[in-house]
């Protein structure tokens, strides 16, 4: 059953019909897995992958490396809840290595990002240091590459 989710991963848009073909298995079976999973939660939502360079947006990202101060018995998860809760957050991610936890913050400009992490985020109780990368440019996103295919340069072969 993990082909449905692998077909619906890389296209969101395809019909149970497709992938009762691409993965063999019948198009009932298929329905009734994808409404399984769609009430467990397994599948989140349905998302597109947009190119916002490209559509002229001009926001800002950033990646923020985040140090916690853990606390007996609780671990990272409230503090994580809660920096996910601001609407700045698009993601938050506990790493392993020298930071506890990855952010992506985005914002309008590089400023109300900063604003945001100097005011908002490094206030939150138990964070000690942050750490803030600004996004230069996406080249691939969500598994999706975002530059354009060269052009084929192979001659043409005729019989």
């Amino acid at each position: 059953m993990r082909e449905i989710l692998t077909v619906l991963e890389s296209d969101a848009h395809a019909s149970a019909e497709r992938i009762a073909t691409l993965t063999g298995i019948d198009e009932a079976t298929v329905r009734e897995h994808i409404a399984a999973w769609e009430a467990s939660g397994v599948i989140r939502r349905y998302k597109t992958v947009v190119d916002w360079d490209r559509f002229g947006d001009q926001r800002v990202t950033a990646f923020v490396d985040v140090t916690v101060a853990p606390e007996r018995g609780r671990g990272f998860d409230d503090v994580a809840e809660r920096i996910a809760r601001f609407r700045e957050i698009r993601a938050v991610h506990l790493v392993s290595g020298a930071q506890d936890l990855r952010v992506e913050v985005e914002g309008d400009s590089m400023k109300e990002v900063a604003d945001f992490v100097a005011q908002k985020l490094s206030g939150v109780d138990r964070v000690t240091a942050t750490s803030t990368h600004f996004l230069l440019r996406r080249y691939k996103d969500d598994g999706q590459l975002l530059t354009d295919p060269e052009p084929d340069q192979r001659l043409s072969v005729t019989p």
